[in-house]
């Protein structure tokens, strides 16, 4: 375990039992002396507040025994662990990742425009795919080469030429073309209608014609 995993496996215990007493303070009899010694060096990090001879009088009074020892989460102890329980997630080592995605690095403006399409999640009748908000949010960047790095999947690949063909309509074609050319997926409004023909045959008119609305952007400008 790398030492800011200790760090944030310490702040996570002082936290756990600091709110299940109620007061907050994690107390001596809850830590092993080792523990207690991790604890003490967060403290020179700010991270950690030691009680003071007062506040250990209070807790003894709580308590009704002597307390000797007790530590809480200073705010930049509990915004540390907010922080890092939220972190993105460590890429998987090229030629790890999982059998079903695929390794993509995308230029900058890609990226930004990528981020435009997530975040419009609940506002667009073809919404992004499963996972890709969060793909994109933990995405990395290889500053050598200037490439934000993300492990895709099939469908999250469509749904980032979606996003893509969104932004050549509106404004620019070359991110859409690069990614065409390197990944070999390309958005059509045509064959996702045709497709989505395909896939309500046999449904009532009705709700053929609603799922199909769903599933692209008419061609007609």
């Amino acid at each position: 375990m790398r030492s800011w995993e200790r760090a944030l496996s310490v702040l996570e215990a002082l936290c756990e039992r600091g709110q299940a007493a109620g007061h907050g303070w994690t107390l001596d009899t809850e830590l092993l002396p080792p523990h207690q010694q991790q604890v003490n060096a967060l403290e020179n990090q700010g991270l950690v507040e030691l009680a003071c001879r007062e506040d250990r009088a209070e807790l003894s009074v709580l308590e009704g025994r002597p307390v000797r020892w007790a530590a809480r989460l200073t705010p930049y102890g509990h915004d540390t662990l907010v922080y890092g329980q939220s972190r993105p997630r460590a890429e998987p080592p090229p030629g790890e990742a999982a059998p079903d995605r695929q390794l993509v690095e995308l230029i900058p403006s890609q990226m930004a425009a990528l981020r435009v399409f997530v975040g419009l999640t609940g506002r667009l009748r073809v919404p992004p795919a499963e996972g890709l908000a969060e793909q994109v949010r933990t995405a990395s960047c290889d500053h050598g080469i200037k490439r934000w790095r993300l492990y895709l999947t099939p469908e999250q690949m469509e749904s980032v030429a979606y996003g893509l063909w969104l932004h050549r309509m509106t404004g620019s074609a070359a991110e859409a073309n690069r990614f065409g050319r390197e990944y070999g997926v390309v958005y059509s409004p045509a064959r996702a209608v045709d497709e989505g023909r395909l896939a309500t045959d046999g449904l009532p008119s009705a709700a053929r014609a609603a799922a199909v609305g769903g599933t692209g952007v008419s061609e007609r400008g």
